[in-house]
């Protein structure tokens, strides 16, 4: 029998605890939040996760909330993608002359993590204004570390495994040389 996704199946501080946890993700913070005591809160925190009821609320209320926000994996993905493969060229007209920003497309300024802009005053007629821009990008390599650690390019743990992906042996092999000199 399917499990109600109903958050009348729980008790009031079970309810109390999924609407904590969504804050943080932090169980045992979550426990303490909702009403549980500070000395049983982790274990607590730990045991509500393992719960079917409230781990399919949590559920829900998780897909409830990416669909309120429009936050999904493709879509922390595609601006990944921008930040990753930005080009800096895009910040240019043909001319050499930077563009301003309400002329970058969505996926340039999405790259930006600040645009600072500096305008001299003219103090005599005649003079000129004098513009400086100062760009900068969101961490790229930070970004590609990300992709990179998503596709399973980069791994956190290295296994070290024997011939054929067998266990290494518990010892190494002993080998016996035995050198001959051309004296003998």
């Amino acid at each position: 029998m399917p499990i109600k996704k109903d958050l009348s199946v729980l008790t009031h501080l079970q309810r109390l605890f999924v609407d904590e946890y969504l804050i943080d993700l932090n169980a045992s913070k979550a426990a303490l939040r909702a009403g549980y005591s500070a000395k049983t809160a982790g274990r607590i925190g730990s045991y509500l996760l393992e719960k079917p009821k409230v781990a399919a609320a949590i559920e829900e209320a998780m897909k409830e909330r990416a669909n309120r926000t429009n936050i999904t994996a493709d879509r922390i993905l595609q601006e990944l993608a921008r930040v990753a493969f930005f080009d800096i060229r895009k910040l240019y007209n043909e001319d050499g002359s930077m563009k301003k920003p309400t002329e970058l497309d969505d996926e340039t300024a999405a790259a930006l993590a600040a645009v600072e802009t500096i305008e001299g005053l003219e103090k005599e007629a005649g003079a000129t204004t004098t513009w400086t821009r100062k760009i900068k990008a969101v961490d790229k390599v930070s970004a590609l570390t990300l992709a990179m650690r998503h596709l399973g390019m980069l791994r956190d743990k290295v296994e070290h495994s024997g011939p054929g992906g067998q266990p290494l042996p518990a010892m190494a092999p002993v080998f016996n040389v035995t050198l001959s000199t051309d004296d003998e």
